[in-house]
């Protein structure tokens, strides 16, 4: 069974620059992660650098 990673983790710098870190299938699992990566991190610190977006899938365009 294929489990789908839709959401993802983005760390954002002080400059405004995003880079995803990863895809995780839970929002909760990507909220371990940035809990881990962030650890020394206040938690108003943490969800300045780090948030989490949900992907939405693409329309198929009709033929």
């Amino acid at each position: 069974m294929t489990t789908d990673l839709v959401w993802l983790l983005i760390r954002q710098d002080e400059s405004g620059n995003r880079y995803r870190v990863g895809r995780y299938a839970t929002r909760a699992e990507a909220e371990r992660v940035v809990d881990r990566l962030g650890g020394r991190l206040g938690r108003e610190q943490r969800q300045r650098r780090y948030v989490i977006e949900r992907l939405t899938p693409r329309a198929v365009p009709s033929s």
